[in-house]
């Protein structure tokens, strides 16, 4: 079998296909039109986010059996157009939860103990301590939305505390040990942490808006480690403005590009932004929650285990 590598990964990923007796070629440059020509060749292609896997692609990809995503979502392929060609989806997000875990509690903690504020505040000889006087963890009560592989990271990495965490899923019966799957009313009632675990789907775009916000009973801190799409940015801005979100983590971005590797799409930047980069109670990352030393070696990991798995 032969397949084509569309992005850069572990060395390990294209090392171990080879020793299992696939064929592997390379191609991270090319134009999306002159993969097109040449992807009737493959008997699968591994990708990252570098563009879009449309209709007119896999109609083009007329031998592929298998695509590997090297991350957790597929909102850049027609997953049901490849499942009616019987194409396989192979993604990892196993590969990367516990690196997104550590990512929402470190920025949790971070916004708790202002420590961003506080880190330049002395770069800029500033000694203010009771204005960087920070709050505890402990006794509050932690709300996540969707509870896959991530969400179920972020409770585990939660039991250190003495805190309550709840989740709302669509799917039934995902609570376990590490926290109680509840109603969203029931989040929204209870939650002083809301931390977003969601795929980019319909249902997930433009989910965190004016009127979902209004619905919570407390203020609350959020963190996005999921995809910038879910989140209206400008209601977010109101709300911190208004203080009913207290402050925000956010990892993903909603003017990020679909390769998640560039933010806006000209030169332009949103207002709303503008005021996120001003705020001290507001604490950015591009994108890199899921993006440690140890998930880029397990994510190529799962994608060779799952290959070999279902096609060796």
């Amino acid at each position: 079998m032969k397949i084509l590598h569309l992005d850069s990964n572990h060395a390990l990923l294209i090392n171990q296909l080879n020793d299992l007796g696939f064929t592997n070629d390379e191609d991270y440059t090319s134009s999306k039109q002159e993969i097109e020509a040449k992807i009737h060749l493959y008997d699968g292609f591994i990708i990252r986010s570098r563009f879009k896997i449309d209709k007119s692609f896999l109609d083009k990809a007329t031998n592929l059996k298998f695509i590997g995503r090297v991350g957790a979502g597929l909102e850049n392929i027609d997953c049901d157009y490849a499942a009616s060609k019987n194409i396989a989806l192979i993604a990892a997000p196993e590969g990367n939860r516990n690196a997104v875990g550590e990512h929402s509690l470190g920025m949790l903690l971070s916004l708790f103990n202002k420590l961003n504020k506080a880190d330049s505040e002395v770069r800029n000889g500033k000694w203010l301590r009771e204005e960087n006087r920070g709050i505890e963890l402990d006794g509050r009560t932690v709300g996540l939305i969707g509870y896959g592989n991530m969400g179920k990271s972020f409770a585990k990495k939660l039991r250190g505390f003495d805190v309550d965490v709840i989740c709302y899923d669509i799917k039934a019966n995902v609570g376990d040990a590490n926290c109680k799957q509840v109603t969203l009313s029931e989040l929204q009632a209870k939650a002083d942490v809301l931390s977003l675990h969601t795929p980019q789907t319909e249902l997930t775009k433009n989910m965190i808006n004016a009127d979902f916000i209004k619905n919570f009973k407390k203020s609350f801190w959020l963190i996005n480690t999921a995809r910038g799409t879910s989140l209206v940015t400008k209601d977010l801005v109101d709300a911190l403005k208004s203080s009913k979100i207290l402050g925000a983590g956010l990892d993903v971005l909603e003017y990020e590009k679909s390769s998640f590797e560039n933010l806006f799409s000209d030169d332009k930047m949103p207002e709303a932004f503008q005021y996120l980069i001003n705020s001290e109670n507001v604490l950015l990352s591009p994108h890199v929650a899921g993006w440690t030393v140890e998930s880029k070696e397990r994510l190529a990991q799962t994608i060779v285990d799952k290959i070999q798995a279902n096609f060796y």
